[in-house]
């Protein structure tokens, strides 16, 4: 729904809002915010907000420091956790130059550009995330601890599930954002939850990760718990996966609906770019060095590899009817940045479609107890975040996709981290403090 600054004026006018924030991400998927008041919102949608863009890891040095930032429209959203009076409205924004310019660091505008190229060849791509989530509990100074809120496994109920109030007040916030969530549950590991909502554009949905990750990590404190989206919070257990499921239609017609397991040899192909290209941009799949603790277990992939139903494919296709029909990619964790992530693994499938790829065949069986004879013949995903960032370096498909600043502005701090990680001796303690605490 197509909503203009008018419209939003007129309801900021209306339902009582006194606080406005203009949100952003950085390179690496962290949200930003500035808060301005009402009376300044007509000039922020004209000639935006300035911010000092030095101070954004990643983004400009001190030379060259003022961006702008424009409200998109179509993201109002009302915080429902702020007062009722003196409401408190959100939106997303656009990343400008002084000239008025894209940013090169806008990922929305990243993903955009992609999205332009699937409309120009006919298509329609939608994206729906799947992404889980920890709740630990705090001590007496509300600090994190790595205690789990319980000790529940896949679908139990109470009183084994302490989160069901969380995430039914996790559930209830987000309708009131316009989300529309689908399910909600306790997942494998102990304190492990899962809330999955609704498919939407590319675009809408990377703006919707954002968002339930704010709600989740906000509605968890107010329960006075900490929730963690790092990929292996817990040495031995359930890491947290975010499973990207995607769909192409063409006319109106979802590519991926099938009958007796059979597809349409642009869905294949669309699967078979996606499958070529994951490992060259894993770096962005799965940016931390503890993204690589997860792989290889617990139903988390190593191997490139595609299969109906199995839980241990990089790709799966679910058994599902109709426009339901899509595909699941199941390597990606939480730390993504994801107007990023989303704009390469649909370029990795526009590559596979321009190019008519053949689909390999499938591989079922359970990569976790398979042996040599079938695992040798597979390509495994990258081992740890320095051979990822390798592989990314020499990617066409990377280079293609993002704006050369970005990519190498990306490839620079991430080799730094990484290299940093290598030299700590307690990288549990690293991991405490980073990963676990941030992400």
């Amino acid at each position: 729904m197509t909503i203009t600054a008018a419209e939003v004026l007129q309801f900021v006018k209306e339902n009582d809002v006194k606080f406005i924030r203009l949100a952003f991400c950085d390179l690496f998927g962290r949200q930003k915010n500035i808060s301005i008041m009402p009376d300044e919102l007509p000039a922020a949608f004209e000639h935006g907000v300035s911010f000092d863009a030095h101070a954004i890891k990643g983004f400009l040095d001190i030379t060259q420091s003022d961006l702008f930032l424009f409200p998109d429209p179509a993201t109002l959203a009302v915080l429902p956790w702020r007062p009722q009076q003196g409401r408190v409205v959100r939106f997303y924004c656009d990343i400008k130059n002084p000239d008025g310019t894209p940013f090169w660091g806008d990922g929305r505008e990243v993903l955009r550009s992609v999205l332009s190229r699937v409309a120009k060849l006919g298509y329609v791509c939608r994206v729906g995330a799947e992404c889980e989530f920890y709740l630990f509990k705090t001590d007496e100074n509300g600090d994190p601890t790595n205690v789990p809120l319980d000790n529940g496994r896949y679908l139990d109920v109470a009183p084994l599930d302490k989160g069901e109030n969380v995430r039914r007040e996790i559930c209830l916030c987000l309708e009131e954002m316009g989300l529309s969530p689908e399910t909600s549950h306790h997942e494998q590991g102990p304190g492990q939850n899962e809330i999955d909502f609704q498919f939407s554009d590319a675009l809408t949905s990377a703006d919707n990760l954002i968002t339930f990750k704010n709600v989740v990590r906000t509605i968890a404190s107010r329960n006075g718990l900490f929730a963690s989206f790092s990929p292996k919070p817990l040495p031995d257990e359930s890491g947290n996966g975010l499973h990207i499921n995607l769909s192409i239609a063409r006319g109106g017609f979802n590519l991926f609906k099938t009958e007796n397991k059979t597809h349409s040899q642009e869905a294949e192909s669309f699967l078979a770019g996606v499958l070529a290209k994951t490992a060259e941009i894993t770096a962005f799949l799965n940016p931390l060095p503890s993204s690589y603790d997860r792989l290889g277990a617990f139903e988390a992939p190593k191997y490139v590899s595609w299969s109906h139903g199995n839980r241990s494919q990089l790709v799966r296709i679910p058994h599902a009817i109709g426009d339901r029909m899509r595909m699941e990619l199941r390597s990606p964790d939480p730390s993504i940045n994801p107007y990023l992530a989303f704009a390469l693994v649909i370029s990795a499938g526009l590559f596979g479609l321009e190019n008519n790829l053949a689909l390999p065949e499938s591989v079922n069986e359970d990569l976790y107890t398979a042996g040599k004879e079938i695992t040798d013949k597979l390509t495994v995903l990258p081992a740890n975040l320095g051979d990822a960032l390798a592989l990314a370096e020499r990617s066409g498909l990377a280079k293609e996709t993002l704006p050369a600043p970005l990519l190498a502005r990306f490839l620079e701090l991430k080799n730094e981290e990484y290299q940093e990680y290598l030299t700590i001796s307690d990288k549990h303690a690293h991991f405490m403090e980073h990963d676990f605490k941030i992400i």
